[in-house]
């Protein structure tokens, strides 16, 4: 099996336990970091996870993942959030980010930038549309290498 196959597999056994908890998964990435390979699934809710959320998730599904037992490679699973600093992949994350202010970044330069940031306003399939504060900008969304939440500290 893939990587792809193996987090799309891991996304079926995750996703029902998350909704009996009220939870939502962010995602799920199988990857090798060094010598270790990692399973991670990212889990969010309303006013975020904690880490009772994470370590209830992860201890049901390190039962399915012994008893599946799907997964070639010595591998370490996490479950984690997404952090602040989230990128915004599915439509429900620009759903829930209308009206917030998000940081893009272009694969190349547009009026001489690659870095944006403005309050995301509309998104669809092909076009991504935010105020800067002096008006719109829309956005091909295949020119947006990364789009995610602005935060300050």
């Amino acid at each position: 099996m893939s990587a792809k196959e193996y987090e799309r597999k891991t996304e079926e056994f995750i996703t029902p336990i998350l909704e009996r908890k009220g939870l939502s998964l962010w995602d799920v990435v199988f990857e090798k970091q060094g010598k270790e390979y990692y399973l991670t699934a990212y889990i969010d809710k309303p006013g975020g996870v904690t880490v009772d959320d994470c370590e209830e998730v992860s201890r049901e599904m390190n039962e399915i993942l012994d008893r599946e037992d799907y997964i070639r490679e010595n591998y370490t699973f996490v479950v984690s959030s997404p952090g602040l600093d989230r990128p915004l992949k599915r439509e429900r994350d620009f759903i829930n980010s209308i009206g917030r202010e998000v940081e893009i970044k272009t694969y190349k330069a547009i009026d001489g930038t690659k870095e944006f940031t403005g309050v995301l306003k509309a998104y669809d399939q092909d076009t991504v549309t935010v105020d800067e504060g002096g008006g719109d900008r829309v956005f091909d969304r295949k020119d947006i290498a990364m789009i995610r939440l602005a935060f300050e500290i």
